[in-house]
């Protein structure tokens, strides 16, 4: 098994959300963490189970506009729960051969709960592998209320798109 270090600064995640009057779209770098697997003639070989923790500080999760950094800081109560966390517990084929369906869990907020969505993972060169998906997640979840602020209502569903570049570490 081999260790593969997170890049943050070339990682990045994004976040959709709806409201009643325009999205709400946050941009960022930032995330942190690790992935152990073995890679086969350019492929990721799953004869033993890949496994993985990604990071993100809640501080990095800004839309740009003051009133909405506040709520969303308010809201995700980042002093209490500074971190944004997913683990990978099971990696198994999907549909095509660089697609592959991920399942495990993600602590946000202070809860953790089971999520699962397909990912494409691709060798980019014998030290670089880079991972991206994308999930939808009701906020509500993990104990967020949709925020309401005079006529804006946010919508609880929210759309998360992640691209993960990791390099051997061993």
């Amino acid at each position: 098994m081999t260790r593969y270090r997170i890049d943050p600064e070339r990682s990045t995640l994004s976040v959709q959300a709806r409201s009643s009057i325009h999205p709400i779209h946050v941009e960022t770098t930032g995330l942190e963490g690790h992935i152990d697997a073995d890679l086969r003639d350019g492929c990721l070989s799953l004869a033993m189970p890949p496994a993985a923790t990604i990071e993100i500080d809640v501080r990095r999760l800004q839309t740009g506009n003051g009133l909405y950094d506040r709520e969303l800081e308010r809201r995700l109560d980042r002093h209490q729960y500074p971190r944004i966390r997913g683990t990978v517990r099971e990696v198994t084929p999907g549909a095509a051969g660089d697609r592959y369906h991920v399942r495990g869990e993600l602590s946000l907020h202070g809860i953790t709960r089971p999520v699962e969505g397909d990912v494409t993972i691709r060798v980019r060169d014998s030290d670089t592998i880079e991972i991206e998906g994308e999930h939808v997640l009701d906020m509500r979840d993990f104990g967020l209320e949709p925020p309401r602020l005079l006529m804006l209502r946010v919508h609880p569903d929210v759309r998360i798109h992640g691209r993960v570049v990791a390099t051997r570490t061993s």
